[in-house]
């Protein structure tokens, strides 16, 4: 079931399971959710996707001599995972937890497809306050570079840092 769901959310445009999610859940139960409710709980569902088959990835990245140290050493599989394999797996795994961070800041706009409240909406609600709605788009195009150029660079400055073979 795991497998099914992971491969499932991996495949599908989140864009989709937004609406899908906004349109269906309602109609099934009976009730409106709000748009931002069901932004979140999408988005939850979505990444968890991403955010486990990274650990999985992370984990399975440690070399099984480590795995059969720590066995003989006489540590359970408990204390194994967290002396052993965890600290090096996370290790393995911090670069690319942070950059589907960045990607998941990124997908926030697309809520504003079912009318939730995110940054983009709030530039869009000041361009039409302030008779500039072309302006505060770039401005958010901008803010959105600036923000997520930022947070790549220190990623990469981390990955650097933490970096075994340099």
């Amino acid at each position: 079931p795991a497998t099914i769901y992971v491969n499932g959310m991996r495949s599908i445009p989140l864009v989709m399971v937004i609406l899908w999610f906004f349109l269906l859940v309602p109609a099934i139960i009976g009730r409106p959710i709000g748009a931002e409710v069901s932004a979140v709980v999408t988005f939850i569902a979505f990444e968890a996707a991403y955010f486990s088959e990274i650990m999985r990835a992370g984990i399975q990245s440690v070399p099984r001599g480590q795995v059969y140290a720590g066995q003989a050493m006489g540590m359970t599989y408990s204390q194994n995972m967290k002396l052993v394999i965890l600290p090096q797996a996370f290790r393995n795994m911090l670069p690319v937890l942070l950059t589907q961070t960045i990607i998941l800041f990124q997908d926030t706009s697309l809520v504003y497809a079912i009318g939730a409240y995110d940054m983009l909406k709030g530039f869009e609600v000041a361009g039409k306050n302030f008779g500039r709605p072309i302006e505060a788009y770039l401005a958010a195009a901008m803010l959105y570079f600036v923000m997520c150029y930022a947070l790549s660079w220190m990623v990469k400055r981390l990955h650097q840092k933490i970096a075994i073979i340099r």
